[in-house]
């Protein structure tokens, strides 16, 4: 029987080249369902059932990862300097439409959580799920949200905004390039804002500024928001 260590490893190198593997593909074919964020993590699955893999094994050897996933947190500052004097020029536009999108999200989640009935821990998991992966995490924590769920909710909400994001925008015919950035930015996060940058430059300089704005707003809410899972 093969050591936990060892399939730690196994784990951590298998994850690296399919991340290599599956991004070739993405970059191949530009289809946004063939990110690597979602075909890695599929194919992992798969794998991890049929070869009966506990998920420890995995935790274990992908702790490495989850450290430099923790640094990303301060790389987020660096979006918001490179774009300081497009934060200046367009401040209230940016801070109204991410704030918006921040408290649509978030009353949207405890709604449909008090219809639904949800459980508090579940819950707040699935609160932070429209912001990055590094500070979800960390709000999720905070709140007493389980990672694992935390995770699997970004996943799926970036994945689906930005499959019917640009169609949604297409349907209300909305052309205004700050619109279209900051949308895709305060929904998707990275993906939006890199998927904006296929747009032109202005709409992926809005979707980075509204990924760190969105992340920033999120972080500023983590006092105020146990007491809304109170009142919930």
């Amino acid at each position: 029987m093969i050591s936990l260590s060892y399939l730690s490893i196994l784990c951590l190198t298998l994850t690296l080249i399919l991340y290599l593997l599956f991004l070739r593909i993405y970059r191949k074919w530009s289809k946004p369902w063939l990110n690597p964020l979602y075909t890695v993590t599929l194919t992992l699955l798969i794998f991890a059932s049929l070869c009966h893999i506990h998920s420890n094994a995995f935790q274990q050897g992908n702790a490495v990862v989850n450290a430099f996933l923790q640094l990303t947190i301060v790389a987020l500052a660096v979006p918001i300097y490179k774009h300081l004097s497009l934060l200046k020029k367009d401040f209230k536009k940016i801070i109204g439409g991410v704030a918006a999108g921040t408290a649509f999200g978030i009353g949207s989640v405890i709604t449909l959580a008090h219809l639904f009935n949800i459980q508090t821990n579940l819950l707040a998991s699935l609160i932070p799920k429209t912001v990055t992966l590094p500070i979800a995490l960390t709000v999720s924590g905070d709140l007493g949200g389980l990672a694992s769920t935390t995770i699997l909710f970004v996943v799926i909400s970036g994945l689906v905004s930005l499959i019917i994001g640009p169609r949604l925008l297409n349907r209300f015919g909305i052309k205004s390039k700050a619109a279209k950035g900051l949308a895709m930015g305060t929904s998707a996060q990275m993906l939006g804002a890199h998927h904006s940058l296929n747009w032109g430059e202005e709409e992926g300089a809005m979707g980075s500024v509204a990924m760190t704005t969105t992340a920033l707003l999120f972080s500023l809410l983590v006092p105020i928001l146990p007491f809304l899972l109170k009142i919930y």
